[in-house]
């Protein structure tokens, strides 16, 4: 009786481990995919320099005034440009929510050039080049990309937008716009996908000034 007492007992303890590795799958199974979260940005800055004159540098600035908090990146300064004038455009991006360790989170765009793209709009006149109102609203519309993503390395990536150039109007313009917006295109950037696609790490509207 003994013996099969024994047998019995381990015929349950079998079961029991059993049990608990099917529920254990099943729990794996059930674990949701990991997300590719945005990036956790309190600065950006705007760099516009002077193709002719490495010296003469414009910068524009939003700041998240409440790190971690509901409020959103907020515009401190207007672009004032001058007329007729070839500009560099780039970019200064940071999570600064930890002053010990700032993230430089322009350096993590290029490293994920593949799943990040700036997109442009703009008060349509005040850029001789590129012409028209930028490209939030029609992503194939004229925007003068200098970098592209690192998907094809014969050339023929995707546009990212760490580096852009514009040429201003001949004609001074007051209280135009020019919005910059980055999106994070995680698996599903192309040739094809617009400022509507994937999500927003940012979206800032400036006064724009050509004087």
């Amino acid at each position: 009786m003994k013996t099969i007492d024994l047998f019995r007992n381990f015929r349950l303890m079998a079961l029991l481990f059993s049990a608990i590795a099917i529920v254990s799958c099943s729990d794996d199974d059930d674990a949701p995919e990991e997300e590719n979260d945005e990036e956790t940005i309190t600065d950006v800055t705007l760099v516009f320099t002077n193709t002719a004159d490495a010296n003469d540098v414009v910068r524009a600035s939003a700041e998240d005034p409440d790190g971690e908090g509901v409020q959103e990146l907020q515009v401190l300064d207007a672009i004032t440009l001058s007329t007729d004038t070839e500009y560099t455009l780039t970019f200064e991006i940071e999570n600064a929510l930890d002053p010990n360790d700032v993230e430089d989170i322009a350096a993590e765009i290029a490293g994920e050039d593949d799943e990040h793209q700036f997109f442009f709009s703009f008060t349509e006149g005040v850029f001789s080049n590129p012409t028209g109102n930028g490209n939030v609203d029609t992503a194939s519309d004229p925007i003068n990309y200098n970098d592209e993503d690192s998907e094809n390395q014969d050339g023929s990536g995707n546009p990212v937008g760490l580096s852009t150039s514009w040429t201003t109007s001949s004609t001074a313009f007051t209280g135009g716009t020019f919005v910059a917006r980055l999106q994070h295109q995680p698996d599903i950037k192309s040739a094809t996908t617009g400022a509507g696609d994937g999500d927003a790490d940012f979206n800032l509207t400036f006064v724009l000034n050509i004087e």
